[in-house]
């Protein structure tokens, strides 16, 4: 039988036991999304909307809400470097690679708005009738879909600068996803408490979603992948998971308030959404499902952001404050 370690050996052993036990938790406490730069927006006031990036020039896209005006930061060197104004309540805006386009969807006079991507000079205009919102962009065909009024979802050619088809819906529609393959859209419809499917090949509603005790599901992200839509509510606060098969509930978990924006994370198995309520809940993916994660804070009423894959960052869009600070948008890192 071996003789018991000395007494500093036992001492050593335990020290680097205890160093060991700390790095483990610090890795395992160490926060999902690190702010790594904030770019301030000069002279912007009021509520910010919805982005959208440019990844061949490496631009980002606001539509200042408040201001009546689309931004265009260079991502690289953090600053705004032009502005488009005269616009009526800028809520959405997208980017179609495909015909280097860029739309801006506004709420106050119902336009969809087309400038050339090169120089964001004017192009065309496409009139909606009432409350043009939320965009989205096929990254393949390059087609614009907006929606817009009491019930619609508009199919934008931006070649011919024209409607090329329109979805009824029962109510006005916010957050929505588009299933390029199989030609479908999912759509918010808060005010009818419905998530609507849209086949997109013959504009029709096809299916109503409900989610029993959930009111006012706002933002909305498709994993296509996986046949999961991410949709989250406002009444309660709850971040839903529904199989694009048959909308049969897989998840349903606590969120943050007055939340705006939601978004896959595919590389971490991740959903982050950004909140009105001051912070970004970040739910983390595993065998058995999603789970929370962390939450991390930005600022009260900091609702809209964009989560772009390519360029593994996450931006907050930061309305100008009560004591006359500026505007800005927050450039988060996923970690690891």
């Amino acid at each position: 039988m071996s003789a018991a370690p000395p007494a500093i050996h036992r001492f050593l052993l335990a020290i680097l036991i205890v160093v060991a036990a700390s790095q483990a938790w610090a890795a395992d406490t160490s926060p999902p999304l690190v702010l790594e730069a904030t770019i301030p927006l000069p002279h912007t006031g009021g509520r910010i909307d919805h982005m959208a990036v440019d990844l061949m020039r490496g631009r980002l896209f606001l539509a200042e809400l408040g201001n009546g005006t689309l931004d265009v930061i260079d991502i690289a060197a953090r600053r705004v470097v032009q502005r488009v104004g005269g616009l009526k309540d800028p809520q959405g805006v997208g980017y179609s690679a495909a015909a280097d386009i860029v739309s801006v969807a506004s709420a106050g006079d119902g336009s969809v708005r087309l400038f050339r991507g090169e120089d964001l000079s004017p192009i065309g205009v496409i009139d909606l009738d009432d409350d043009a919102d939320n965009v989205r962009v096929d990254p393949r065909s390059g087609q614009i879909f907006v929606g817009y009024g009491k019930g619609g979802l508009a199919v934008i050619n931006p070649a011919s600068r024209s409607v090329v088809s329109r979805a009824k819906l029962p109510a006005h529609p916010e957050g929505f996803g588009i299933d390029v393959a199989a030609r479908r859209a999912y759509v918010n419809v808060p005010d009818a408490r419905q998530i609507a499917v849209v086949d997109l090949r013959t504009g029709q509603q096809t299916a109503t979603w409900r989610v029993p005790g959930l009111r006012s599901g706002f933002p909305m992200a498709l994993d296509e992948t996986d046949g999961v839509l991410a949709t989250a509510f406002w009444e309660p606060a709850r971040l839903v998971l529904l199989d694009t098969a048959n909308g049969a509930v897989k998840a349903n978990t606590e969120t943050c308030g007055d939340a705006d924006d939601v978004f896959f994370d595919a590389k971490r198995r991740r959903i982050y959404v950004s909140c009105g309520e001051g912070l970004v809940d970040a739910q983390q993916g595993d065998a058995t499902g999603y789970h929370p994660l962390a939450r991390i804070p930005t600022h009260s009423g900091a609702r809209t952001a964009l989560f772009v894959p390519e360029l593994d960052r996450l931006f907050v869009a930061v309305r100008a404050g009560l004591l006359a600070t500026d505007a800005s948008v927050l450039v988060f890192r996923p970690m690891p």
